[in-house]
C-alpha cells in the first residue's frame, strides 16, 4: 500500500511517498481534511505559510489521534522572505502557528517573490540568506529536513555552491504532459528528491482524451494514472483535496504502468492553458 511506502532523503530521514496537498483549503476546513486523511492512512501533510492554513493543519494534527512522530509535516517559507532575519522569524512563526516542537520539512516556496516570478532578478543573495536560516534551524533540531520549491538549475546551483547543508528536496510542477526531465535528472545526480505538486495538472488532465483512454486501459481513474506516473518516475506526488473519497482514490495506486505506456505518457502534448489557475505564476509558463 503506497501510504506505507517511503523514500529516504539524503540525510537518512524517511518521507512518505504520497502526501496530501492543502493549497486552497481554508484554515477551518483543513482541520477536518487532515483528520480524514490520517484516518485513511496518510501520514504526510503539505502546507505553506502562503496557504494561510498552518494553524488549522496544526489543530488537525492534534485531533487526528495519531502520534506526532508518525506524521510527516511540510511547510514552506513565504516566497517574499529573502533575508536572514525575516527567515529566522518566519521559521519560528510557522512552528508557533502549527503548534509543533519541530517541522519535518521546510522549504523555500519560490526563488523569487510571486509578484516578480517572471522578473529578471534571480534573488541569489536573498535565497542564500533564507537558506542560511533554514540550515541553522535544521542544525538546531527545529527542522528534520530542508529543501526548495520551484527552483530551476541556476537557482539550485546558487544554493549548492554556498550551502553547508545540501537541499534534500525540490518541489516542482510535474505531471503527465509537463515533466521537467532535465531538472529531474539533475536532482537525481545531486541526491535531491523531486516532489511533484499538481500531479493531476490542476484537473486539466481530466480533459485529455489520450490520458483518459490510457486510464481506461488500466481500469483506473485519471488521477490514479497521473499519481502512478509520478511514482514510476521516482517522484513524490502531492495531490490536493479535502474530499475523503478523492483521498482514498488517490492512494489506490497499486498497479504498474508498462515501459511502453510510460514513454507515451512522457510525450503527451504539453498543456498550454491551466484555465482558472493560469493566473498563478507557476502555471503561467
Amino acid at each position: 500500500m503506497i501510504l506505507q511506502e517511503k523514500y529516504k532523503l539524503s540525510n537518512g530521514v524517511e518521507i512518505p511517498k504520497l502526501g496530501l496537498g492543502t493549497w486552497f483549503i481554508g484554515n477551518d476546513e483543513v482541520v477536518q481534511a487532515v483528520k480524514d486523511a490520517v484516518a485513511i492512512g496518510y501520514r504526510h501533510i503539505d502546507t505553506a505559510q502562503a496557504y494561510q492554513n498552518e494553524s488549522g493543519v496544526g489543530k488537525g494534527i492534534k485531533a487526528c489521534g495519531v502520534d506526532r512522530e508518525e506524521l510527516f509535516i511540510t511547510t514552506k517559507l513565504a516566497a517574499e522572505v529573502k533575508s536572514y532575519e525575516e527567515a529566522v522569524k518566519s521559521i519560528d512563526a510557522s512552528l508557533k502557528a502549527l503548534d509543533l516542537d519541530y517541522i519535518d520539512l521546510m522549504i523555500i516556496h519560490s526563488p523569487k517573490p510571486w509578484q516578480e516570478f517572471q522578473g529578471d532578478d534571480p534573488y541569489f543573495e536573498g535565497n542564500r540568506e533564507a537558506w542560511r536560516a533554514l540550515e541553522e534551524a535544521y542544525k538546531a533540531g527545529k527542522l528534520r529536513a530542508i529543501g526548495l520549491s520551484n527552483f530551476e538549475k541556476a537557482d539550485l546551483d546558487n544554493i549548492l555552491e554556498s550551502c553547508t547543508v545540501k537541499p534534500m528536496v525540490n518541489q516542482v510542477l510535474a505531471h503527465i504532459s509537463n515533466t521537467p526531465k532535465g531538472l529531474i535528472a539533475y536532482h537525481q545526480e545531486k541526491g535531491i528528491l523531486t516532489e511533484a505538486y499538481s500531479p493531476i495538472a490542476h484537473g486539466e488532465l481530466m480533459k485529455n482524451e489520450e490520458v483518459t483512454r490510457m486510464a481506461e486501459k488500466y481500469g483506473v481513474s485519471v488521477p490514479q494514472l497521473a499519481i502512478r506516473y509520478c511514482l514510476e518516475l521516482g517522484l513524490l506526488p502531492l495531490p490536493k483535496t479535502a474530499n475523503p473519497a478523492h483521498m482514498k482514490n488517490n492512494a489506490a495506486v497499486a498497479f504498474e504502468i508498462s515501459d511502453e505506456d510510460m514513454e507515451l505518457l512522457k510525450n503527451v502534448e504539453t498543456i498550454k492553458d491551466y484555465g482558472e489557475a493560469s493566473k498563478f505564476p507557476v502555471y503561467a509558463g
